[in-house]
């Protein structure tokens, strides 16, 4: 029988398929049984042999005790090839060999445990004796059948010609009582059998079942492998995309303040706080994108702390404020008393809200949004109730898994990607929030959030009011200095310079270090240098503001980037250094450049 029909043929079974490494361990299973019995062989031949000496003529009997010595001696011997074998050999080589062999080790062994049965044939042997060589058989075919079955046909081998040819030669040793003990014998050898194929499936389901455990395992390694490699793509995939992203909201946000210091008409003003507004939120939404791709890989954990619900619904409401109005909408947000505080962290809420909020309007044609807050015991529940499509029973355990749309949604939006609800609810675990949603099917949904209340003296520095947190369109005042930036793109500049001019800085342009230290040549002396990290000319920024902070002592300078996973940033932040990222707000970059002109 060849190697690859062992599992095959001793189970049964075709489909219990085993690799060449299955049945190389059953092989070895086998083999050791083999090797077991016939190390103990002598002793008990040496036993037998003795008991029937003391009666009889032992020449035969001693004899073979001889034989089993020196075949005892001579497997153990050969069994050093064996282990040589078993640690070079591949398991289709050791099949092709070792399997052959074991089973003429077996069919040598029965034929050798029948040979005293042909030697006290014919009434030869007293009765006992007999008896006792059929029970001393018996037992070592129990134990050869329990253990040796591994692969069936090596077991058989040695069951026929052991103990089933001893069973016909009953008739011949014990020529007056074969009739009471040829029945037993037969029947023993249907239990023996029976118990083998039982045997034998067993261990083939054991091997079975290792292998599946294994293959399980690797599969489950190779899936989180590349989940990782995935999760690692994207975040590195964000990471780089984010500065490509924020070079242009980073211009809008410079050229909104440039433009508020040109207006002279006051009707802008509000739209103008509008637009301020929606380009703060949406940094804020870059933000709270790369810290929940950052919470994913691993790299950061959720930081809870004191957050103003009022300050943060209201930065909601400015964002989707427009959207709302456009479609014939309303969208209202209610607080139940002023001073809601919850304890968790903001950016995860901020993502939440802003996916709650714009999940509702997506699906709402007709009628509007509301966001309430309602106190619990020792919590605030935030709810958005709408008019829209609504959620049926069914589907409710599946909204919140990530690319899942009911039919209904289709219908309305095919634009989107079933994304929202499942970032919610991954926002929500990571904060260890609460959530779910009641609906009627076609008349709207409640989708709420619950976390744990915070008190106003946690917060002491915590502005509460929705108007102190948002930018206004006031003017920021003029400044006195000069500074050099070294920036590559032309659309960022352009918002550079009219910041600057708006602000009365005066300033030099620059894309390289050779342009910086030629504008330095040429007699400009910057108080503030800032530098973008990522050029086009492949120099580091971090090394050419270093290099311009040697040359202008009496300089401050800071690092300007959209990039988060910057090695040379990290080291700049580590070594003491300024760095502020993309999108930049303008108050801040106002302050930091007041202090500098100032010092």
């Amino acid at each position: 029988m060849s190697a690859n029909r062992i599992s095959a043929a001793a189970a049964g079974h075709a489909d219990n398929a085993i690799s060449p490494a299955g049945q190389a361990q059953l092989l070895e299973m086998s083999y050791s049984r083999i090797l077991l019995s016939i190390t103990v062989l002598p002793v008990i031949t040496f036993c037998l042999a003795w008991f029937y000496a003391q009666k009889n003529d032992a020449t035969g009997m001693a004899l073979w005790f001889g034989f089993y010595v020196v075949f005892a001696v001579g497997i153990r011997l050969y069994h050093r090839v064996y282990l040589r074998d078993q640690a070079t050999l591949s398991d289709t080589a050791m099949l092709a060999k070792w399997l052959p062999f074991t089973k003429m080790l077996a069919l040598v062994h029965g034929l050798a445990l029948s040979v005293p049965m042909i030697l006290i044939s014919h009434g030869k042997a007293p009765f006992d004796f007999v008896i006792l060589f059929l029970l001393t058989l018996a037992a070592i075919t129990a134990g050869n059948a329990t253990h040796q079955t591994p692969v069936l046909g090596i077991f058989m081998r040695f069951f026929i010609t052991g103990w089933n040819l001893t069973v016909l030669l009953v008739y011949w040793a014990l020529p007056h009582h074969w009739q009471y003990v040829l029945p037993m014998t037969l029947m023993y050898s249907l239990l023996m059998y029976r118990h083998a194929r039982i045997a034998n499936r067993f261990f083939v389901k054991q091997i079975v079942l290792e292998e599946r455990s294994i293959q399980l395992a690797e599969q489950y390694k190779n899936a989180k492998d590349q989940a990782e490699e995935a999760l690692a793509a994207k975040n590195q995939f964000l990471a780089t995309a984010s500065h490509d992203l924020r070079q242009p909201v980073h211009a809008m946000g410079m050229l909104i303040e440039a433009i508020v210091h040109r207006n002279e008409q006051a009707t802008l003003g509000p739209l103008l706080g509008d637009l301020k507004s929606s380009v703060h939120s949406v940094n804020l939404m870059f933000n709270s994108l790369l810290d929940l791709s950052k919470i994913e890989s691993g790299m950061v954990t959720s930081q809870s702390s004191p957050v103003g619900l009022a300050a943060m619904l209201g930065d909601v409401e400015t964002l989707f404020r427009a959207e709302a109005q456009r479609r014939g909408l309303q969208l209202r947000f209610r607080l139940c008393k002023p001073g809601a505080v919850v304890q968790t962290d903001p950016s995860l809420l901020r993502q939440a809200l802003v996916n709650l909020v714009q999940n509702a309007l997506r699906y709402t044609q007709t009628g509007g949004v509301l966001v309430g807050v309602r106190q619990r015991t020792g919590a605030w529940q935030i709810e958005v109730w709408d008019t829209g499509v609504g959620v049926s029973q069914q589907e409710r355990e599946q909204i919140y898994t990530p690319f899942y749309r009911n039919e209904n949604a289709w219908l309305i939006d095919s634009a989107g990607h079933g994304l929202g609800l499942a970032v919610v609810a991954r926002c929500a675990k990571l904060m260890g929030a609460t959530y779910g949603l009641t609906s009627r099917l076609g008349h709207g949904s409640r989708f709420w959030l619950q976390l744990p209340a915070a008190t106003l003296a946690d917060t002491p520095s915590l502005g509460l009011d929705t108007a102190a947190r948002l930018p206004s369109a006031a003017m920021l005042r003029p400044l006195a200095g000069t500074c050099l930036v070294v920036e590559d793109d032309p659309q960022v500049t352009a918002a550079w310079t009219a910041l600057f001019q708006a602000w009365q800085v005066e300033a030099r342009f620059v894309t390289c270090a050779s342009e910086a230290f030629a504008v330095l040549d040429a007699g400009f002396v910057p108080r503030a240098i800032l530098c973008d990290q990522r050029l086009r000319s492949g120099e580091s920024g971090f090394e050419i503001l270093r290099a311009l902070l040697v040359r202008c002592a009496a300089a401050s300078g800071a690092m300007v980037s959209g990039e988060y996973n910057s090695p040379e940033l990290v080291r700049a932040e580590s070594d003491g250094y300024l760095v502020l990222r993309k999108p930049l707000e303008v108050s801040d970059l106002h302050d930091v450049l007041a202090r500098w002109f100032n010092a």
